[in-house]
């Protein structure tokens, strides 16, 4: 496969999660860049949160390459939590053809979690410095979410101090 030579590159990518039904959560992760347009959805049972549907659409990709979007369906009974990303990768394939796609459905699932910790988040203090500790505290209670957000990303000021988790 070759790369185009580009001397401009965006992205943008978008996950949200909604209620469907008491039973049922619903997570889409919207990717947007140069190269690809895609989106993945997963249905999530309450209140185990196991993966129930995975499907993915490709709307754009300049890369021509040929991805077997079935094999998403292979993150179904996957139990959002501790240990998905390895679980996801084994499942669908570490040689599928877009990776980009398997990491949509990890930002699904992470989507997913952070929709449980939004009455937490509500409790922020207002002011920037009680701020930055709420999180950073909030980061070292669950390293999981390290990366996983443009706040608690590689130099931002809330990851001051901590140490990234293993890649394992």
């Amino acid at each position: 496969m070759t790369m185009p030579n580009l001397i401009d590159f965006s992205r943008n990518r978008d996950t949200s999660v909604e209620h469907v039904d008491e039973e049922t959560l619903r997570a889409r992760c919207f990717l947007r860049d140069t190269l690809m347009e895609a989106e993945v959805e997963i249905l999530v049972k309450l209140p185990d949160l196991n993966i129930t549907e995975a499907r993915g659409r490709i709307v754009r990709d300049e890369r021509g390459i040929e991805v077997p979007l079935e094999d998403l369906g292979k993150a179904v009974g996957v139990r959002v939590g501790p240990g998905m990303a390895k679980i996801l990768s084994g499942l669908i394939g570490e040689d599928f053809p877009c990776p980009q796609l398997i990491f949509m459905i990890e930002e699904c699932c992470h989507g997913v979690i952070l929709y449980f910790t939004k009455d937490e988040l509500a409790q922020a203090p207002d002011d920037l410095e009680g701020a930055r500790d709420f999180f950073a505290q909030m980061l070292r209670k669950s390293i999981r979410l390290y990366n996983r957000c443009a706040a608690f990303a590689p130099g931002s000021s809330i990851t001051e101090g901590i140490e990234p988790p293993s890649a394992d």
